[in-house]
Protein backbone atom coordinates (compact mmCIF):
# COMPACT_ATOMS: atom_id res chain seq x y z
CA UNK A 1 0.00 0.00 0.00
CA UNK A 2 2.85 2.16 0.96
CA UNK A 3 4.75 1.67 -2.40
CA UNK A 4 1.12 2.21 -4.32
CA UNK A 5 0.88 5.52 -2.32
CA UNK A 6 4.31 6.52 -3.24
CA UNK A 7 3.74 6.10 -6.78
CA UNK A 8 0.69 8.09 -7.30
CA UNK A 9 2.23 10.87 -5.20
CA UNK A 10 5.42 10.83 -7.77
CA UNK A 11 3.47 10.21 -10.66
CA UNK A 12 4.82 12.93 -13.57
CA UNK A 13 1.81 16.01 -13.43
CA UNK A 14 0.23 16.48 -16.80
CA UNK A 15 -1.60 19.54 -16.06
CA UNK A 16 -0.41 22.63 -14.34
CA UNK A 17 -3.72 23.58 -12.99
CA UNK A 18 -3.34 20.58 -11.27
CA UNK A 19 -0.84 22.48 -8.72
CA UNK A 20 -3.31 25.77 -8.52
CA UNK A 21 -4.83 24.23 -5.01
CA UNK A 22 -1.08 23.77 -3.71
CA UNK A 23 -0.17 26.73 -5.11
CA UNK A 24 -2.92 28.95 -3.50
CA UNK A 25 -1.74 27.34 -0.03
CA UNK A 26 2.28 27.97 -0.38
CA UNK A 27 1.48 31.77 -1.11
CA UNK A 28 -0.74 31.88 2.04
CA UNK A 29 2.16 30.25 3.96
CA UNK A 30 4.38 32.96 2.79
CA UNK A 31 2.33 35.71 2.98
CA UNK A 32 2.02 34.50 6.76
CA UNK A 33 5.40 33.80 7.63
CA UNK A 34 7.14 37.14 5.91
CA UNK A 35 4.26 39.42 6.72
CA UNK A 36 2.27 42.03 4.55
CA UNK A 37 5.45 44.36 3.48
CA UNK A 38 7.61 42.00 2.65
CA UNK A 39 5.00 39.84 0.55
CA UNK A 40 3.76 42.69 -1.09
CA UNK A 41 6.94 44.10 -2.30
CA UNK A 42 8.63 41.01 -3.04
CA UNK A 43 6.17 37.95 -3.52
CA UNK A 44 2.74 39.34 -4.60
CA UNK A 45 3.46 39.17 -8.02
CA UNK A 46 4.80 35.59 -8.51
CA UNK A 47 3.51 33.70 -11.35
CA UNK A 48 2.89 29.69 -11.43
CA UNK A 49 4.04 29.51 -15.26
CA UNK A 50 4.67 25.76 -15.83
CA UNK A 51 5.51 21.88 -15.24
CA UNK A 52 7.98 19.90 -16.71
CA UNK A 53 8.07 16.78 -14.98
CA UNK A 54 9.53 17.11 -11.35
CA UNK A 55 10.18 21.06 -12.08
CA UNK A 56 7.68 23.60 -11.77
CA UNK A 57 8.23 27.56 -13.18
CA UNK A 58 7.36 30.52 -11.29
CA UNK A 59 7.73 33.62 -13.15
CA UNK A 60 8.53 37.07 -11.40
CA UNK A 61 8.58 40.37 -13.83
CA UNK A 62 11.87 41.62 -13.67
CA UNK A 63 15.19 41.03 -13.10
CA UNK A 64 16.06 42.67 -9.57
CA UNK A 65 12.63 40.88 -8.38
CA UNK A 66 13.66 37.52 -9.44
CA UNK A 67 17.29 38.07 -8.15
CA UNK A 68 15.90 38.93 -5.09
CA UNK A 69 13.17 36.39 -4.71
CA UNK A 70 15.74 33.47 -5.68
CA UNK A 71 18.54 33.98 -3.53
CA UNK A 72 15.85 35.22 -0.07
CA UNK A 73 13.03 32.65 -0.77
CA UNK A 74 14.41 30.17 -3.27
CA UNK A 75 15.43 27.32 -0.75
CA UNK A 76 11.90 27.92 1.31
CA UNK A 77 10.46 27.73 -2.02
CA UNK A 78 11.77 24.37 -3.11
CA UNK A 79 10.69 23.30 0.43
CA UNK A 80 7.50 24.20 0.53
CA UNK A 81 6.81 22.37 -2.90
CA UNK A 82 8.45 19.22 -1.77
CA UNK A 83 6.18 19.83 1.44
CA UNK A 84 2.77 20.12 -0.41
CA UNK A 85 3.66 17.64 -3.28
CA UNK A 86 6.34 15.12 -3.50
CA UNK A 87 6.30 14.83 -7.30
CA UNK A 88 7.99 18.53 -7.52
CA UNK A 89 11.54 18.80 -6.45
CA UNK A 90 12.81 21.76 -8.12
CA UNK A 91 11.25 25.50 -8.62
CA UNK A 92 12.77 27.30 -11.22
CA UNK A 93 12.70 31.17 -10.51
CA UNK A 94 12.90 32.92 -13.65
CA UNK A 95 12.06 36.46 -15.56
CA UNK A 96 8.83 36.78 -17.18
CA UNK A 97 5.05 37.64 -17.36
CA UNK A 98 2.87 39.42 -19.51
CA UNK A 99 4.77 41.13 -22.45
CA UNK A 100 5.21 45.06 -22.31
CA UNK A 101 5.56 47.00 -25.29
CA UNK A 102 9.34 46.96 -26.90
CA UNK A 103 9.72 49.92 -28.28
CA UNK A 104 10.49 53.65 -26.87
CA UNK A 105 12.37 54.67 -23.92
CA UNK A 106 9.09 56.08 -21.64
CA UNK A 107 6.26 55.02 -20.71
CA UNK A 108 3.21 56.71 -19.29
CA UNK A 109 3.19 56.53 -15.04
CA UNK A 110 -0.61 56.98 -15.06
CA UNK A 111 -1.42 53.46 -16.96
CA UNK A 112 -2.10 51.05 -14.05
CA UNK A 113 -2.65 51.56 -10.33
CA UNK A 114 -0.10 48.74 -9.79
CA UNK A 115 3.18 50.43 -8.60
CA UNK A 116 5.54 47.68 -9.29
CA UNK A 117 3.24 47.08 -12.49
CA UNK A 118 4.17 50.23 -13.63
CA UNK A 119 8.36 49.44 -13.13
CA UNK A 120 7.83 46.72 -15.41
CA UNK A 121 6.29 48.46 -18.30
CA UNK A 122 8.91 51.24 -17.46
CA UNK A 123 12.18 49.63 -17.71
CA UNK A 124 11.36 47.09 -20.42
CA UNK A 125 10.46 49.57 -22.72
CA UNK A 126 13.76 51.53 -21.63
CA UNK A 127 16.30 48.65 -21.90
CA UNK A 128 14.39 46.12 -24.11
CA UNK A 129 15.03 43.81 -21.15
CA UNK A 130 13.90 44.07 -16.75
CA UNK A 131 17.55 44.81 -15.74
CA UNK A 132 16.57 48.13 -14.63
CA UNK A 133 14.08 49.03 -11.88
CA UNK A 134 12.47 51.56 -10.06
CA UNK A 135 13.16 49.96 -6.63
CA UNK A 136 9.90 50.26 -4.44
CA UNK A 137 11.34 50.23 -1.32
CA UNK A 138 12.86 54.09 -2.41
CA UNK A 139 9.84 56.19 -1.46
CA UNK A 140 9.94 59.54 0.24
CA UNK A 141 7.99 58.40 3.08
CA UNK A 142 10.83 55.53 3.20
CA UNK A 143 13.57 58.19 3.39
CA UNK A 144 15.04 59.30 6.89
CA UNK A 145 15.36 63.47 6.63
CA UNK A 146 17.80 65.02 8.61
CA UNK A 147 20.58 68.08 8.84
CA UNK A 148 22.69 66.29 6.45
CA UNK A 149 20.41 65.46 3.89
CA UNK A 150 17.17 67.99 4.58
CA UNK A 151 17.47 70.60 1.74
CA UNK A 152 18.10 67.63 -0.95
CA UNK A 153 14.89 65.58 0.25
CA UNK A 154 13.25 69.04 0.22
CA UNK A 155 14.26 69.49 -3.34
CA UNK A 156 13.39 66.71 -4.73
CA UNK A 157 9.94 66.59 -2.99
CA UNK A 158 9.30 70.15 -4.69
CA UNK A 159 10.42 68.65 -8.06
CA UNK A 160 7.87 65.86 -7.83
CA UNK A 161 5.07 67.51 -7.21
CA UNK A 162 5.70 70.28 -9.72
CA UNK A 163 8.27 69.33 -12.28
CA UNK A 164 9.52 71.82 -14.39
CA UNK A 165 9.36 74.77 -11.54
CA UNK A 166 11.72 77.95 -12.21
CA UNK A 167 14.72 77.56 -10.56
CA UNK A 168 14.32 73.48 -10.02
CA UNK A 169 15.57 72.46 -13.88
CA UNK A 170 17.49 70.79 -13.85
CA UNK A 171 17.85 69.12 -10.37
CA UNK A 172 21.47 68.28 -9.86
CA UNK A 173 21.95 65.66 -6.49
CA UNK A 174 25.15 65.06 -5.57
CA UNK A 175 27.30 63.12 -2.63
CA UNK A 176 29.00 59.95 -1.73
CA UNK A 177 28.67 56.69 -2.15
CA UNK A 178 25.15 55.47 0.18
CA UNK A 179 23.72 58.92 1.12
CA UNK A 180 20.51 58.51 -0.48
CA UNK A 181 20.94 60.41 -4.18
CA UNK A 182 19.54 56.84 -6.03
CA UNK A 183 16.72 56.46 -3.14
CA UNK A 184 15.82 60.14 -3.53
CA UNK A 185 15.66 59.73 -7.27
CA UNK A 186 13.32 56.06 -7.39
CA UNK A 187 10.92 58.47 -4.72
CA UNK A 188 10.58 61.02 -7.19
CA UNK A 189 9.14 58.51 -10.04
CA UNK A 190 7.33 56.98 -7.07
CA UNK A 191 5.36 60.33 -6.21
CA UNK A 192 5.13 61.07 -9.69
CA UNK A 193 3.51 57.39 -9.92
CA UNK A 194 1.24 57.89 -7.24
CA UNK A 195 -0.03 61.66 -7.94
CA UNK A 196 -1.09 60.76 -11.62
CA UNK A 197 -2.66 57.51 -10.65
CA UNK A 198 -4.63 59.40 -7.69
CA UNK A 199 -5.82 62.00 -10.65
CA UNK A 200 -4.12 64.95 -8.48
CA UNK A 201 -1.72 65.09 -11.29
CA UNK A 202 -1.83 64.59 -15.78
CA UNK A 203 -0.37 60.96 -16.91
CA UNK A 204 3.63 61.90 -17.10
CA UNK A 205 6.09 60.10 -18.72
CA UNK A 206 9.26 59.46 -17.57
CA UNK A 207 12.65 57.96 -18.68
CA UNK A 208 15.35 56.74 -15.95
CA UNK A 209 18.92 54.87 -16.40
CA UNK A 210 22.17 55.24 -15.05
CA UNK A 211 24.46 57.14 -17.64
CA UNK A 212 26.16 53.76 -17.94
CA UNK A 213 22.94 52.37 -19.72
CA UNK A 214 22.38 55.69 -21.62
CA UNK A 215 25.76 55.25 -22.92
CA UNK A 216 25.59 51.58 -24.29
CA UNK A 217 21.97 52.64 -25.88
CA UNK A 218 23.82 55.48 -27.45
CA UNK A 219 26.62 53.31 -28.92
CA UNK A 220 23.63 50.44 -29.83
CA UNK A 221 21.36 53.21 -31.41
CA UNK A 222 24.93 54.25 -33.98
CA UNK A 223 26.13 50.70 -34.67
CA UNK A 224 22.24 49.99 -35.50
CA UNK A 225 22.07 53.38 -37.95
CA UNK A 226 18.81 54.38 -35.38
CA UNK A 227 20.34 57.32 -33.85
CA UNK A 228 17.44 59.24 -35.32
CA UNK A 229 15.13 56.93 -32.89
CA UNK A 230 16.94 56.88 -30.26
CA UNK A 231 17.02 60.92 -29.83
CA UNK A 232 13.16 61.20 -30.61
CA UNK A 233 12.58 58.26 -28.05
CA UNK A 234 14.23 60.18 -25.38
CA UNK A 235 13.24 63.37 -26.40
CA UNK A 236 10.10 62.59 -25.97
CA UNK A 237 9.42 62.31 -22.15
CA UNK A 238 8.33 64.82 -20.03
CA UNK A 239 11.21 63.79 -17.13
CA UNK A 240 14.35 62.76 -17.80
CA UNK A 241 16.46 60.80 -14.89
CA UNK A 242 20.31 60.22 -15.03
CA UNK A 243 22.11 58.38 -12.03
CA UNK A 244 25.66 58.53 -11.80
CA UNK A 245 26.50 61.21 -14.36
CA UNK A 246 30.40 60.85 -13.36
CA UNK A 247 30.49 57.58 -15.65
CA UNK A 248 30.00 60.35 -18.71
CA UNK A 249 33.61 62.06 -18.42
CA UNK A 250 36.04 61.14 -20.74
CA UNK A 251 33.47 59.99 -22.86
CA UNK A 252 32.79 62.72 -25.62
CA UNK A 253 30.43 61.44 -27.73
CA UNK A 254 28.33 60.68 -25.67
CA UNK A 255 28.36 63.76 -23.26
CA UNK A 256 27.91 65.67 -26.63
CA UNK A 257 24.36 63.91 -27.09
CA UNK A 258 23.38 63.80 -23.66
CA UNK A 259 23.99 67.86 -23.45
CA UNK A 260 21.81 68.03 -27.07
CA UNK A 261 19.40 65.83 -25.27
CA UNK A 262 19.17 68.15 -22.04
CA UNK A 263 19.03 71.62 -24.06
CA UNK A 264 16.49 69.88 -26.12
CA UNK A 265 14.04 68.46 -23.71
CA UNK A 266 14.88 72.16 -20.63
CA UNK A 267 13.84 74.17 -23.93
CA UNK A 268 10.42 72.79 -24.25
CA UNK A 269 10.12 72.65 -20.28
CA UNK A 270 10.61 69.27 -19.92
CA UNK A 271 12.33 68.15 -15.73
CA UNK A 272 15.85 66.93 -16.02
CA UNK A 273 16.74 65.16 -12.94
CA UNK A 274 20.78 64.34 -12.38
CA UNK A 275 22.88 62.36 -9.93
CA UNK A 276 26.79 62.38 -9.30
CA UNK A 277 29.06 61.70 -6.71
CA UNK A 278 30.49 65.39 -7.11
CA UNK A 279 28.83 69.02 -7.90
CA UNK A 280 28.95 70.19 -11.24
CA UNK A 281 31.99 72.42 -10.73
CA UNK A 282 34.25 69.64 -9.22
CA UNK A 283 33.40 67.18 -12.44
CA UNK A 284 36.24 67.62 -13.95
CA UNK A 285 36.63 66.18 -17.32
CA UNK A 286 32.73 67.03 -17.98
CA UNK A 287 32.15 69.56 -21.07
CA UNK A 288 32.36 72.86 -19.90
CA UNK A 289 29.35 73.89 -21.64
CA UNK A 290 27.22 70.55 -20.36
CA UNK A 291 29.04 71.51 -16.62
CA UNK A 292 27.09 74.91 -16.74
CA UNK A 293 24.03 73.95 -17.77
CA UNK A 294 23.78 71.72 -15.15
CA UNK A 295 25.37 74.27 -12.79
CA UNK A 296 22.11 76.15 -13.99
CA UNK A 297 19.48 75.21 -11.82
CA UNK A 298 18.89 73.51 -8.45
CA UNK A 299 22.48 71.99 -6.94
CA UNK A 300 21.97 69.93 -3.76
CA UNK A 301 23.92 68.03 -1.97
CA UNK A 302 23.75 65.38 0.45
CA UNK A 303 26.72 65.56 3.37
CA UNK A 304 27.83 62.27 5.45
CA UNK A 305 25.45 61.16 7.83
CA UNK A 306 25.73 62.67 11.79
CA UNK A 307 25.04 60.03 14.88
CA UNK A 308 21.59 61.65 14.98
CA UNK A 309 20.70 60.64 11.62
CA UNK A 310 22.22 57.10 11.63
CA UNK A 311 20.29 56.46 14.26
CA UNK A 312 17.34 57.77 13.39
CA UNK A 313 17.53 55.25 9.95
CA UNK A 314 18.68 52.57 11.90
CA UNK A 315 15.58 52.85 14.15
CA UNK A 316 13.37 53.38 10.83
CA UNK A 317 14.83 50.59 9.11
CA UNK A 318 13.78 48.25 12.50
CA UNK A 319 10.12 49.77 12.98
CA UNK A 320 9.76 48.69 9.30
CA UNK A 321 10.86 45.55 9.45
CA UNK A 322 8.92 44.98 13.23
CA UNK A 323 12.05 44.28 15.18
CA UNK A 324 12.83 44.85 18.54
CA UNK A 325 16.54 46.27 18.59
CA UNK A 326 18.03 47.24 21.84
CA UNK A 327 19.51 51.11 22.38
CA UNK A 328 22.95 49.76 22.95
CA UNK A 329 23.09 47.92 19.51
CA UNK A 330 21.90 50.61 17.40
CA UNK A 331 24.68 53.04 19.49
CA UNK A 332 27.14 50.56 18.64
CA UNK A 333 26.53 50.33 15.30
CA UNK A 334 25.75 54.45 14.49
CA UNK A 335 29.30 55.06 15.97
CA UNK A 336 31.31 51.91 14.01
CA UNK A 337 29.09 52.29 10.31
CA UNK A 338 29.19 55.96 10.03
CA UNK A 339 30.19 56.38 6.19
CA UNK A 340 27.46 54.39 3.76
CA UNK A 341 23.59 54.19 4.26
CA UNK A 342 23.65 51.36 2.78
CA UNK A 343 26.12 49.46 4.52
CA UNK A 344 24.33 50.55 7.62
CA UNK A 345 21.15 49.13 6.76
CA UNK A 346 22.88 46.02 5.32
CA UNK A 347 24.43 45.32 8.77
CA UNK A 348 21.18 45.70 10.44
CA UNK A 349 19.78 42.88 7.89
CA UNK A 350 22.30 40.22 8.85
CA UNK A 351 21.86 40.83 12.39
CA UNK A 352 18.19 40.65 12.33
CA UNK A 353 18.33 37.64 10.29
CA UNK A 354 20.94 36.17 11.74
CA UNK A 355 18.55 36.47 15.11
CA UNK A 356 15.58 35.44 13.54
CA UNK A 357 17.45 32.11 12.00
CA UNK A 358 19.01 30.92 15.43
CA UNK A 359 16.49 32.23 18.16
CA UNK A 360 19.83 34.54 19.73
CA UNK A 361 18.70 37.66 21.39
CA UNK A 362 19.92 40.99 20.07
CA UNK A 363 23.28 42.08 21.65
CA UNK A 364 26.33 44.08 21.46
CA UNK A 365 28.03 40.88 21.91
CA UNK A 366 26.40 38.83 18.98
CA UNK A 367 26.20 42.34 16.92
CA UNK A 368 30.52 42.01 17.30
CA UNK A 369 30.17 38.36 16.31
CA UNK A 370 28.06 38.66 13.47
CA UNK A 371 29.25 41.68 11.78
CA UNK A 372 32.99 40.78 12.64
CA UNK A 373 33.92 41.12 8.93
CA UNK A 374 32.43 44.54 8.50
CA UNK A 375 33.19 46.29 11.62
CA UNK A 376 36.56 44.91 10.51
CA UNK A 377 36.77 46.84 7.16
CA UNK A 378 35.49 50.21 9.13
CA UNK A 379 38.03 49.84 11.63
CA UNK A 380 40.75 50.14 9.09
CA UNK A 381 39.37 53.57 7.95
CA UNK A 382 40.87 55.71 11.40
CA UNK A 383 43.57 57.84 9.25
CA UNK A 384 47.13 58.24 9.61
CA UNK A 385 47.18 62.26 11.08
CA UNK A 386 44.30 60.43 13.27
CA UNK A 387 46.41 58.25 14.49
CA UNK A 388 49.63 60.98 14.67
CA UNK A 389 47.40 63.39 16.77
CA UNK A 390 46.28 61.02 19.46
CA UNK A 391 49.32 59.79 20.33
CA UNK A 392 50.96 62.79 20.30
CA UNK A 393 48.38 64.14 22.50
CA UNK A 394 48.27 60.87 24.94
CA UNK A 395 52.22 61.16 25.30
CA UNK A 396 52.06 64.69 25.92
CA UNK A 397 54.47 65.82 22.64
CA UNK A 398 54.06 68.31 19.39
CA UNK A 399 52.39 67.21 16.13
CA UNK A 400 55.14 68.30 14.45
CA UNK A 401 57.48 65.62 15.72
CA UNK A 402 55.61 62.92 14.50
CA UNK A 403 57.52 64.48 11.22
CA UNK A 404 60.89 65.53 12.83
CA UNK A 405 63.92 64.30 13.04
CA UNK A 406 64.58 64.23 16.59
CA UNK A 407 65.68 61.21 18.15
CA UNK A 408 64.82 61.80 21.48
CA UNK A 409 63.44 58.71 23.46
CA UNK A 410 60.30 60.98 24.99
CA UNK A 411 59.62 61.45 20.87
CA UNK A 412 60.77 58.32 19.02
CA UNK A 413 59.29 56.02 21.46
CA UNK A 414 55.82 57.69 20.51
CA UNK A 415 56.03 58.02 16.79
CA UNK A 416 56.96 54.31 16.69
CA UNK A 417 53.58 53.96 18.34
CA UNK A 418 51.76 56.01 15.71
CA UNK A 419 53.36 54.19 13.28
CA UNK A 420 52.68 50.69 14.64
CA UNK A 421 49.33 51.90 15.24
CA UNK A 422 49.09 53.44 11.12
CA UNK A 423 50.28 49.27 9.98
CA UNK A 424 47.62 47.70 12.22
CA UNK A 425 44.14 50.10 11.50
CA UNK A 426 45.14 51.76 7.97
CA UNK A 427 45.47 49.80 4.97
CA UNK A 428 48.54 51.80 3.81
CA UNK A 429 51.04 50.64 2.60
CA UNK A 430 54.76 50.33 4.65
CA UNK A 431 56.65 53.41 2.35
CA UNK A 432 53.29 55.14 2.28
CA UNK A 433 53.31 55.26 6.45
CA UNK A 434 56.83 55.72 6.00
CA UNK A 435 56.40 59.09 4.10
CA UNK A 436 53.65 60.26 6.39
CA UNK A 437 56.27 60.39 9.18
CA UNK A 438 58.96 62.82 7.72
CA UNK A 439 59.35 60.81 4.49
CA UNK A 440 61.24 57.90 6.48
CA UNK A 441 62.23 55.03 4.53
CA UNK A 442 60.17 51.58 4.97
CA UNK A 443 62.56 50.00 7.04
CA UNK A 444 61.90 52.36 9.85
CA UNK A 445 58.57 51.75 9.79
CA UNK A 446 59.06 47.76 10.05
CA UNK A 447 61.82 48.41 12.69
CA UNK A 448 59.46 50.58 14.83
CA UNK A 449 56.43 47.98 13.93
CA UNK A 450 58.49 45.29 15.52
CA UNK A 451 60.00 46.92 18.05
CA UNK A 452 56.62 48.06 19.51
CA UNK A 453 55.37 44.21 19.39
CA UNK A 454 58.31 43.07 21.33
CA UNK A 455 57.91 45.90 24.00
CA UNK A 456 54.68 45.14 24.48
CA UNK A 457 55.23 41.24 25.02
CA UNK A 458 57.60 42.25 28.00
CA UNK A 459 55.87 45.39 28.86
CA UNK A 460 52.51 44.86 30.53
CA UNK A 461 51.89 48.52 31.21
CA UNK A 462 53.49 49.63 27.69
CA UNK A 463 50.96 47.14 26.31
CA UNK A 464 47.86 48.48 28.22
CA UNK A 465 49.11 51.73 27.26
CA UNK A 466 48.62 51.05 23.31
CA UNK A 467 45.65 49.20 23.26
CA UNK A 468 43.91 51.86 24.97
CA UNK A 469 45.24 54.45 22.26
CA UNK A 470 44.06 51.76 19.81
CA UNK A 471 40.49 51.52 21.59
CA UNK A 472 40.41 55.46 21.60
CA UNK A 473 40.97 55.44 17.63
CA UNK A 474 38.24 52.48 16.69
CA UNK A 475 35.63 54.10 19.11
Amino acid sequence: MANDMSATLEAPIADISQLAPHWARIRSRLHSEVGEMEYRNWLRQMTLSAVDGDEITVLLPTRFLCDWVRSRYGDRLNSMWSEENPAIRRVDIRVGGPAAPSTGLAVSLATTTEPQAVVTKLEERMDQRPDLTIDPRFTFDAFVVGKPNEFAYACARRVAEQPSSPGFNPLFLYGGVGLGKTHLMHAVAWELVGRANSGVARPVSVAYMSAEKFMYRFIAAIRSQSTMQFKEQLRSVDVLMIDDLQFLIGKDNTQEEFFHTFNALVDVGKQIVVSADKSPSDLSGLDDRLRTRLGYGMVADLHATTFELRISILEAKASRAGVAVPAKVLDFLAHKITGNVRELEGALNRLVAHANLFGRPITVETTQEVLHDLLKAHDKRVTIEEIQKRVAEHFAIRLTDMSSARRARSVARPRQVAMYLAKQLTSRSLPDIGRRFGNRDHTTVMHAVSRVGDLMNRDAAFAEDVELLRRLLES
